[in-house]
């Protein structure tokens, strides 16, 4: 058994930053985003054990950091794209609760009209292309969204998330160096949650400094500290800024944790449970930032219990709605096969 190796508990420059730059209210709504999704992917892990979500499921507990922080950094008409560990990316975006719960239960209310599940469902609206199944398959998909914001000059950049165990990919290569050839504006962020399903990354990669992995192609990268969400809106902003003002790709990698198993099957007997608790206790993102508002006194105590109240509710309701939903008609067996052009 491989203990994975946890982020350093000292706030970096970024994080620092990120802090003078935003104010009470949007870092009251961080903790809120995050919070909404553990208590969603929670909520879906129940429902996944009652027979109500079917096929694979894979949840973000831990990792909300990620996708929080980075999504403070983009503006509108940039896009999102991402693997199967897809929900919290999902309601980052600001996909609607009730349609991502009706989606997992495969209902007609879901964003793919129940019949993409857990890892397909998409929103255009919201500049979110996927949830991809196949591993490491976003990455060129995500090169190619980049590809077409520069071809249109429409100043937005891509976010391509990818995990650890994506990284070795063939096709990750190729589109590192596409993109570094023609300058496109993707941030590539690896979310290093320290295991690629049961494998940790030091048995799975020859270096395990995955951020300068796209040195040979002249592309920079960052390590960052994937459990605190203001150091990944710091290097976030930064990567975002450097992608829109025409210098091309960057790596963030960003260094996070999954509390849960690789998907809903999966035991995880590779780890200990000495680390799972330390790193739990020791560097849960929601905790880490709750603290933060609690010593600035932008919070109390009753005001988080009170947002988590509300944020239980928000996501019973969500609940609520995918088992009323319908299934799909069979009829549905035959549309969104061709492009309308």
């Amino acid at each position: 058994m491989t203990t994975a190796k946890v982020p350093t508990k000292s706030v970096s420059r970024a994080s620092q930053e990120s802090k003078q730059t935003f104010g009470p209210d949007r870092l009251t709504a961080f903790y809120r985003s995050m919070l909404l999704i553990r208590r969603f992917e929670e909520r879906a892990g129940q429902l996944y054990g009652m027979g109500l979500i079917g096929g694979f499921c894979h949840l973000y507990i831990g990792q909300e950091a990620v996708v929080v922080g980075l999504q403070a950094c983009l503006l509108d008409g940039d896009s999102v794209i991402t693997s199967y560990r897809d929900h919290g990316h999902m309601l980052a975006c600001g996909m609607d609760a009730k349609g991502v719960m009706a989606e997992l239960t495969g209902r007609a209310d879901g964003y793919s009209k129940g019949k993409g599940g857990s890892m397909h469902m998409f929103s255009r609206q919201k500049g979110f292309f996927g949830g991809h199944g196949i591993v490491g398959a976003q990455v060129p998909l995500g090169t190619g969204l980049a590809f077409a914001h520069r071809y249109n000059e429409d100043k937005a950049v891509c976010c391509c998330y990818l995990g650890d165990g994506a990284i070795n990919q063939g096709q990750v290569y190729e589109s590192f160096n596409m993109a570094a050839l023609w300058k496109l504006p993707i941030i590539y962020i690896i979310e290093n949650n320290k295991y690629g399903m049961g494998t940790s990354v030091e048995r799975a990669s020859a270096t395990t400094d995955l951020y300068k992995r796209g040195d040979a192609y002249g592309i920079p990268g960052e390590e960052v500290d994937g459990m605190d969400v203001l150091a990944v809106a710091g290097a976030g902003a930064h990567a975002a800024s450097y992608a829109r003002s025409g210098g091309g790709p960057m790596v963030l990698e960003v260094k996070t944790y999954r509390y849960r198993g690789h998907s809903m099957s999966d035991p995880a007997k590779y780890r200990s449970k000495e680390e799972l608790k330390k790193m739990r206790t020791e560097y849960d993102p929601i905790d880490r930032l709750g603290q933060t508002l609690l010593d600035s006194n932008v919070l109390s105590e009753s005001d988080m219990k009170e947002i988590d109240k509300d944020i239980k509710a928000e996501v019973l309701k969500s609940a609520a709605f995918a088992e009323q939903s319908p299934e799909p008609a069979p009829s549905e067996l035959y549309t969104d096969v061709l492009a309308d052009t």
